[in-house]
């Protein structure tokens, strides 16, 4: 009898959590705290990559690195915690990243809250859902465009950069950002049971 209390506090539990992230803050769950942080560490080594690799070489070595170096940072980062980590965005510049189901609802409703004021260096989402018969604990953290990435996803791109872009992302999509657009997000997922 206590065994379905627990199930059916757990299920209602579960079922407040999406109305309460949808409000400015995300209730600071264990999980959260933990994707916060692995965000963070795979934001920080991609930018490291990023800045240093334009220092040496400028765009075109950033484009080479960033192409290279994206997936085994995520993939590093991930093999140690336990969580699945990528990029997504509405405007994908590797087809690999293209958003799921649930990843296309949260951006466009991230765009809806960017558009109502709020700021993108804090906006994040996060749900527990089922998926089968397991329960995924899912967050994303909205990636705001900053100054140096107008470089390669502004909408006055170089030849030479677009050139490249083309040469490694064939069907790229993401270009014509402005600095304070929603670049895409950082997308986590763990099996929580």
């Amino acid at each position: 009898m206590k065994l379905m209390r627990f199930k059916v506090l757990l299920v209602s539990t579960l079922s407040i959590i999406p109305l309460l992230a949808n409000t400015s803050e995300i209730v600071t769950s264990p999980e959260t705290l933990e994707a916060r942080s692995l965000v963070k560490a795979f934001g920080n080594n991609l930018k490291h990559v990023l800045k240093t690799s334009m220092k040496s070489g400028g765009p075109i070595k950033a484009l080479e690195q960033c192409n290279m170096q994206a997936g085994p940072i995520a993939q590093e980062i991930a093999l140690s915690s336990g969580w699945d980590i990528a990029r997504t965005s509405l405007k994908v510049r590797n087809e690999k990243n293209s958003p799921d189901e649930w990843e296309m609802t949260t951006l466009t409703q991230f765009e809806k809250r960017k558009a109502a004021g709020e700021n993108l260096k804090t906006m994040e989402y996060a749900e527990t859902v089922k998926e089968g018969d397991k329960l995924v604990y899912r967050y994303m953290k909205a990636i705001p465009t900053a100054g140096l990435c107008i470089t390669c996803h502004g909408g006055d791109i170089s030849q030479d950069i677009t050139k490249k872009v083309k040469s490694l992302y064939p069907n790229d999509q993401a270009t014509g950002f402005m600095v304070g657009d929603i670049r895409g997000a950082f997308s986590l997922q763990k099996i929580i049971n």
